[in-house]
């Protein structure tokens, strides 16, 4: 069981998020988002900030609770059950908290983390563009410094909260002829500075979250807008993708859970050729191999959060969290589905609904192609770097090298099988 691996003060924790969750959430708001009848889940918000359950990790006098990186992967993966918009919308104060907290100015963090973590301020996140989306450092709006302002141009789309945000951090390109990840710059643009929204997105899933394009055309911003150091947005971009991926990894684990959950208590009800279908084994292997996978997914997000607590390079556990949680919470997704059968298809169960949100899972944050693009970097990089007292260090393209190789793993074979005298 993963409660071994929790202390006294997580699992109190994860019960208190639990019964916020069971007890403070009204379901109809959720099949208002659903149906596009919000724009955004504005009392959620405020119901998650009157709990003192927003930006867990930041500093109390901020409105945070001092607590780990471990304790917010609780806490996002019991919002999870409640699908990928309010999880998003849980999400987004720490996501756009992690920039502020570590490269804003002291009246940048009172003017927006203090109320964001308070309810009383929504953020948004400009990153993806119509040229592209993972290629972040191909960004084409451009902040040019003029005196002690600076002149913003461009666009973003799929900005959670493009329709119902206060405020945006949004990153541009300040430096014309450095390379891509020394040119870019971060910004904080309230709403009414001249943000536009351009379009509002009708979703497959994750609705109710006013996704939009949003325009910005000759803004003017005083340099005080500006946040962390000039031409520093690559900084700003590795700090927040730890919260951006690891959220996303344990949504979907709450998300993949409550549906593998649901199908398991229809499996035992549900009859077919005279006993439950759960008697049979096409039905109940799904639900193992599903819970199994659920389970090794947590396992990649809390190792990668205790990295993360560490204050260590975690770039590697983060992508493998987030590319293996999401895809692991569709899989449980997709066969609870097909566990329910027709009715699964329908909306009288919310099968449907969290299948259609589960599919951004992999796509969103970085898609999960790109994760497996940076697990790779990174495990190259450790291993044609590593120190050679610390790792065998054979190199295989030499005269013999293979014969020397075969003997170390023959070595290390007979440690743990020796050969009969």
């Amino acid at each position: 069981m993963f409660e071994v691996l929790l202390n006294e003060d997580e699992k109190k924790l994860r019960d208190e998020v639990r019964g916020f969750v069971r007890n403070k959430i009204d379901p109809a708001l959720i099949i208002a988002m659903d149906s596009k009848e919000k724009e955004y889940p504005y009392e959620f918000i405020k119901a998650a900030a009157e709990a003192n359950l927003l930006g867990l990790r930041f500093p109390e006098k901020y409105g945070g609770r001092d607590l780990g990186w471990v304790s917010e992967m609780l806490a996002v993966e019991e919002v999870g059950v409640l699908g990928i918009s309010l999880g998003c919308a849980y999400s987004l104060p720490s996501i756009i908290g992690e920039g502020i907290e570590k490269f804003g100015t002291e009246k940048q963090k009172k003017e927006y983390l203090l109320p964001t973590l308070k309810g009383e301020k929504i953020g948004g996140e400009g990153l993806t563009e119509p040229r592209g989306g993972s290629d972040f450092f191909g960004t084409n709006t451009t902040a040019v410094k003029r005196e002690d302002s600076f002149i913003i141009n461009g666009e973003k789309r799929f900005v959670a909260g493009g329709v119902g945000a206060d405020y945006f951090l949004i990153y541009a390109r300040t430096e014309f002829k450095a390379a891509p990840h020394k040119a870019l710059s971060a910004f904080l643009l309230d709403r009414d500075s001249g943000v536009k929204v351009e379009e509002e997105y009708e979703l497959m899933g994750c609705r109710g979250m006013g996704a939009a394009r949003i325009v910005f055309k000759d803004i003017e911003v005083p340099e005080a807008s500006l946040l962390g150091e000039l031409h520093g947005g690559n900084d700003v971009f590795n700090a927040m993708m730890v919260p951006e991926r690891l959220t996303s990894a344990a949504g979907a684990i709450g998300l993949g859970q409550v549906a593998i959950e649901l199908a398991a208590r229809y499996a035992d009800r549900r009859e077919a050729f005279g006993r439950p279908i759960r008697r049979f084994e096409a039905v109940s292997f799904k639900v193992a191999d599903c819970v199994t996978k659920l389970d090794a997914a947590r396992g990649l997000v809390y190792r990668a959060a205790k990295v993360a607590d560490t204050g260590a390079w975690c770039r590697k556990e983060v992508s493998q969290a987030k590319a293996f949680a999401t895809d692991a919470g569709f899989d449980a997704v997709h066969e609870a589905m097909q566990i329910l059968g027709g009715i699964g298809y329908t909306d009288v169960y919310p099968i449907e609904r969290l299948y259609r949100d589960a599919r951004l899972c992999t796509i969103w944050t970085g898609s999960n192609e790109v994760q497996r693009l940076i697990v790779q970097n990174e495990i190259f990089r450790e291993i044609l770097t590593a120190d050679t007292t610390s790792r065998r260090n054979i190199e295989l393209d030499t005269p013999g090298a293979h014969k020397t190789a075969e003997k170390v793993f023959t070595e290390e074979l007979e440690k743990y099988y020796p050969k009969d005298d």
